[in-house]
């Protein structure tokens, strides 16, 4: 990690500021299985706060919460929507259920897969798009050139400390992300965290 800091600073002087700011590269990481697509599913749309608590009950309703594809299937729609879940995402997460516990979708296959194929293997979900993969390949795959450009925390953060007048376009951010390529994630990471102290991670 010594490396991708010493590379950012040097490319990229206001993010030189924030990695001195905010000091060590102290990413969670999460297992790269089922419970962490969910957790990237419901975050969907959703501040992490309010996102977090509605996890954090479907886990304790799946029983001992540890969040598998069964545990998921024996809840009834009706008790996921008491849970917060919206319609939807009650849907996809039922979908993405199935298709794990069917075998249909191998996560330890995704292991070796680079970040195209994976992206291209969860987006032929049912409510799965670019945004939630980008998620899984951070926090799940621990990824290290990840660039959520369309991210509503991206966006602000980079508005604030590179003084846009209005939020920047992901094609704004990917142009700036040029530079702390390969390292867009541990970027990515410090932009969300000069929002706020976890900043939903």
């Amino acid at each position: 990690m010594r490396k991708a800091l010493l590379h950012l600073k040097k490319a990229d002087p206001v993010l030189r500021g924030l990695i001195e700011q905010i000091g060590p590269y102290a990413i969670e990481f999460l297992e790269p299985d089922f419970a962490t697509l969910v957790k990237a599913i419901i975050y969907q749309q959703l501040s992490g706060k309010v996102a977090s608590v509605i996890f954090d009950r479907l886990a304790a309703a799946a029983g001992d919460g540890n969040l598998t594809p069964a545990a998921v299937l024996k809840l009834r729609p009706r008790k996921m929507r008491a849970l917060g879940l919206s319609r939807q995402k009650i849907a996809y997460i039922r979908d993405l259920a199935a298709r794990t516990q069917s075998g249909e979708l191998d996560f330890a296959a995704l292991l070796d897969l680079h970040d195209e194929a994976v992206c291209q293997r969860l987006t032929s979900l049912k409510g799965i798009g670019t945004w939630t993969v980008q998620m899984f390949l951070i926090f799940g795959l621990r990824r290290l050139d990840v660039l959520p450009s369309a991210d509503l925390g991206i966006r602000a953060a980079v508005r604030k400390a590179y003084g846009f007048a209005e939020l920047p376009r992901p094609s704004e951010i990917e142009e700036l992300a040029r530079k702390w390529r390969p390292y867009c994630t541990v970027a990515s990471w410090y932009l969300w965290r000069s929002l706020e102290e976890k900043a939903g991670l």
